[in-house]
């Protein structure tokens, strides 16, 4: 364990990237489809195949459970209105919006082939469901394709980096999370306010970057060994393969160090220690006026 003045500001990154909202359709459904209604639009519509992505909430994301929806921000007029069955989707859109007793729903009605709230990366960005079991002993992040669609269901980090994933992914952010998240029942509620806004991110130097970001690209790396495994089957306490266990225990102790954490602290531990991190920011900040 590295020594570290917790107390000197310029041992904490405030430069982090954004997490924000993954896309919100407020469609009545009618943008997206199951496996079997893409299937039945195809057959209808080959052509409307270019205008398919497919669409994650939490449920699919974690559990790699199919559904797709129509992506058509890029759709000229004129094709539009040469697939009849997607055009009767947008038309029904249009009427699912006007008909709703939210005005801010009602003023997308005029733009019924869009989602609603559309905050799509253009490149591969990082994803943190809004949910999620408390068993695991890591939350289930991804790093995933642009053409993957993700909604409002799930967070997404637009500007993330291999290295952010590095830490979100670690022993010492799950701590945070399953400390200070909200819950229903046995489900964990993460928030980009209260759980991401709020963790406390170390200035690493050159070569702890480097590492952390050569761990976390690792772990990314050992998924792929097993395809056709979602992140529930990867991350059950049973069932996770030993050589991914490895590789995030690897991961953990380049972040407990770059944290100046004991690798044996519990999580009740690590959450403390990060409380104690957060509050001395709190309030050098105001102190400082910075609020």
């Amino acid at each position: 364990m590295k020594k570290l003045d917790i107390f000197d500001i310029n041992s904490y990154d405030c430069n982090i990237p954004q997490m924000v909202y993954g896309n919100k359709p407020a469609d009545g459904g009618n943008l997206i489809l199951s496996e079997t209604e893409r299937e039945e639009l195809l057959q209808k519509c080959p052509q409307a195949e270019k205008y398919i992505r497919s669409f994650v909430g939490a449920e699919e994301f974690i559990h790699n459970k199919k559904r797709f929806c129509l992506w058509l921000v890029d759709c000229p007029p004129n094709d539009l209105r040469k697939m009849p069955p997607v055009y009767e989707r947008v038309k029904k859109v249009r009427e699912f919006r006007l008909k709703s007793k939210k005005i801010s729903t009602q003023k997308f009605a005029d733009t019924p082939t869009l989602f609603a709230e559309i905050r799509q990366p253009n490149k591969s960005y990082i994803i943190v469901p809004s949910v999620s079991g408390h068993l695991r002993d890591y939350i289930p992040i991804d790093w995933v394709d642009e053409n993957i669609i993700c909604s409002n269901a799930n967070f997404m980090i637009p500007d993330g980096e291999v290295y952010d994933f590095g830490i979100l992914t670690s022993k010492v952010h799950s701590a945070w999370t399953k400390k200070f998240c909200g819950r229903l029942g046995s489900t964990l509620r993460y928030s980009n306010t209260l759980i991401y806004n709020n963790f406390v991110w170390m200035k690493p130097d050159f070569d702890e970057m480097a590492n952390i970001w050569l761990s976390a690209w690792e772990i990314l790396q050992v998924r792929k060994k097993y395809p056709d495994a979602s992140l529930a089957d990867l991350y059950d306490p049973l069932s996770m393969p030993k050589d991914l266990r490895d590789a995030h225990k690897k991961n953990d102790k380049l972040v407990m160090d770059l944290y100046g954490l004991d690798y044996d602290m519990t999580d009740e531990e690590i959450a403390y220690a990060l409380a104690e991190r957060y509050n001395f920011l709190v309030n050098y900040l105001k102190e400082n006026n910075l609020e």
